[in-house]
């Protein structure tokens, strides 16, 4: 069956009021990929939000008619989805194609094509679907086991390598997969094969068996979900047991640490995200799910105190995590380099999930200041415009120029050179393709008494609240090109409903419009509390000119220069841009003359360029004399749009004349 209603799905499953329940009620479960049973904010499902123009409508539909095509090509010619057919037939493991979590791609991509049927009802899509699963399904063992690396006669042995096999984590993925089936299209084949593989979970690790972890977090967050769905409350129970083992050493020593998997301090003890940065955003937002469903509210503290330590002292302009490329890690506190940031993109998308749950379960618009940024600068900058290229890292600072790699070959290792079409690591397209196909759930939120818009985009919004009082906005915008935010009133209940508008933290000296009354909105939250009526106008103008931002002085590699920012777009000078496509690193900026906006994506600033071939030593006094050159002004366009041009070099931190620099 095909779901394209604006209204949350109806399924058969246990109430979610009393956990211990099993009796079979029908639930509404809101077609979200999280969807706590309790929380702060509701959120919104795929059919209650369409974004209907802007940026955003560009990257969905490019993921739509392009990448999902592109990751579903790719997987086919790499093996991977083959690899499930082979298994099914018994043949040997000698002939497997991929790494040993490829088949986590294919749960990627059926979770994207799962979100993006509920969101379009293509009936070509829900065909895609059912075909993927039964190949999967053919291979699944009678006791629910399910992996094409482990567990095969002459292969190795099921989870004998817990550090590096990935089979709990591959299953992680496939739960999110089936959570995104059944609450777009109702319980299928795909959600039995879940359930099955998930009871066996729960009998090889419960209470009474292996007392142990997966080396890759992420099977937490997902049977939280699946518990969601089916009311089964062993599959919390079992997140649970999996997020409160985490720090007691289970996982063997490797070079990097305990850290690196989340292995060296329990959940509740820790301090900051530390160790390899997917990882870690996975498993707090696991931890979050769980505080959530338990009412743990210690759990939810120390998840929310790490993220704020992460956010203050390990995260780049960007909103990108990890800065170290040997583990992928984060690094220590403000060790930030730009050239040297892996800011991988899953990670930017594990970011977003945790400061989404954040959100749900505690209403402060810091999460969603950080999910904007991430958005436009980290998820938005890993895809090309085309949607069938991708960088696996997100460098701040690019020093040579890169090469254009080969269209029909996989790229052995990820750098930020130019975007590629596939990697032998090929985690970062299925991750960005179930992201955009499921984002405008990301857009707004209700509670008891109206809606919380998070993220600006053209869209609509349909929702009931409690009472049956349906509410309908329309949002017109060019965000992030103008700050001028129009929300429409289609209909609305004739009782009090309360509008409210997050202020982003740069937006000083916002203002919000409602009947022609004026007023300031200070960064936060700005509400509106009236009986709205059909053709009401709401009008939130933020400030958009183009700022000059500093690092905090800790920050050592970038001390001593400044960033360019629009808005929640951080800006970037592009060889491409430069005068001769000179290097960016041979220009300087004039602090005295700000940034100017020429209009669409250009942003110029001032500056000279510098000669500094023929110095023959790279250190001076204080004060010295430094070398002449000529003023000129450059243009800066969107970090997310960089090296879609063609190699160049580029920067986002530019060094900052003194006096004795100018000319």
């Amino acid at each position: 069956m095909t779901h394209s209603s604006s209204m949350p799905l109806t399924l058969r499953a246990s109430t979610h009021d009393d956990p211990t329940n099993s009796t079979g009620a029908d639930v509404r479960i809101p077609a979200v990929p999280v969807a706590p049973t309790r929380s702060r904010l509701r959120p919104l499902g795929v059919g209650e939000v369409t974004i209907t123009g802007g940026p955003w409508e560009r990257r969905q539909d490019a993921n739509a008619t392009a990448t999902l095509a592109h990751i579903e090509h790719w997987l086919e010619h790499e093996g991977w989805l083959g690899n499930f057919d082979a298994t099914a037939a018994g043949e040997s493991p000698a002939g497997r194609t991929g790494r040993e979590f490829s088949d986590s791609e294919v749960y990627k991509l059926l979770e994207a094509l799962a979100w993006e049927h509920g969101r379009s009802g293509d009936p070509g899509v829900d065909r895609r679907i059912r075909a993927i699963t039964a190949r999967i399904a053919a291979a699944q063992h009678r006791d629910g086991y399910l992996n094409t690396v482990f567990g095969r006669p002459g292969g190795p042995a099921r989870w004998s390598d817990l550090e590096w096999g990935h089979e709990l984590y591959c299953l992680g993925h496939l739960f999110q997969a089936g959570v995104a089936r059944a609450r777009t299209s109702g319980f299928d084949e795909l959600l039995a094969v879940c359930t099955r593989a998930a009871d066996l979970v729960c009998e090889v690790f419960g209470p009474d068996g292996r007392d142990a972890v997966c080396g890759h977090p992420e099977i937490e967050p997902a049977l939280v979900e699946l518990y969601r769905v089916t009311g089964t409350r062993r599959y919390l129970d079992q997140a649970e047991l999996f997020v409160h083992r985490r720090g007691r050493h289970l996982l063997g020593e490797i070079e990097f640490g305990s850290s690196y998997f989340q292995d060296d301090i329990p959940v509740l003890e820790a301090d900051v995200l530390r160790g390899h940065a997917v990882r870690a955003t996975y498993l707090s937002s696991g931890a979050v799910d769980v505080a959530v469903e338990t009412g743990n509210t210690e759990l939810l503290g120390a998840i929310v105190r790490q993220w704020e330590n992460t956010v203050a002292r390990r995260t780049y302009l960007t909103g990108g995590m990890g800065s170290r490329h040997q583990d992928e890690a984060y690094g220590e506190d403000f060790v930030l380099p730009p050239d040297r940031a892996y800011s991988e993109t899953c990670a930017g998308i594990g970011s977003v999930q945790l400061a989404w749950r954040l959100l749900l379960a505690e209403g402060s618009p810091r999460y969603a200041d950080l999910i904007e940024r991430t958005l436009y600068n980290v998820v938005a900058a890993g895809p090309s415009d085309s949607g069938t290229a991708f960088f696996y890292t997100n460098t701040l600072h690019q020093r040579v120029l890169g090469t254009v790699p080969d269209p029909t070959r996989a790229v052995p290792r990820a750098a930020s050179s130019l975007r590629a079409p596939w990697f032998a690591v090929s985690c970062c397209p299925t991750n960005v393709a179930r992201t955009f196909a499921s984002l405008q759930t990301l857009l707004a939120t209700a509670d008891d008494d109206g809606i919380q818009l998070h993220q600006y985009a053209p869209a609509t919004i349909t929702t009931t609240l409690p009472g049956g009082r349906r509410l309908t906005l329309s949002m017109r915008t060019e965000y992030p090109r103008a700050g001028r935010v129009e929300v429409y009133v289609d209909s609305a209940p004739s009782t009090p409903v309360n509008i409210t508008f997050r202020v982003p933290g740069w937006a000083v000296g916002a203002t919000l419009t409602d009947r022609g009354v004026t007023r300031s909105a200070a960064p936060g939250t700005v509400t509106t509390t009236r009986v709205l009526v059909s053709g009401d106008l709401l009008v939130l103008e933020l400030p958009i000119a183009p700022r000059l931002t500093v690092a905090d002085s800790r920050i050592d590699a970038v001390r001593g220069t400044v960033a360019v920012e629009r808005g929640p777009q951080v800006l970037c000078l592009e060889s491409v841009d430069m005068p001769d496509r000179r290097h960016v690193d041979d220009f300087v900026v004039d602090p005295a003359r700000g940034p100017v906006d020429d209009g669409g994506d250009r942003i110029r600033v001032h500056g000279w360029v510098h000669d500094r071939d023929s110095d023959p030593w790279p250190y001076h006094s204080p004060g010295s004399a430094a070398p002449q050159g000529d003023s000129v002004s450059v243009v800066l366009r969107p970090y997310s749009d960089w090296a879609e041009r063609g190699p160049s070099t580029m920067r986002v931190f530019l060094p900052v004349s003194t006096p004795t620099e100018e000319s």
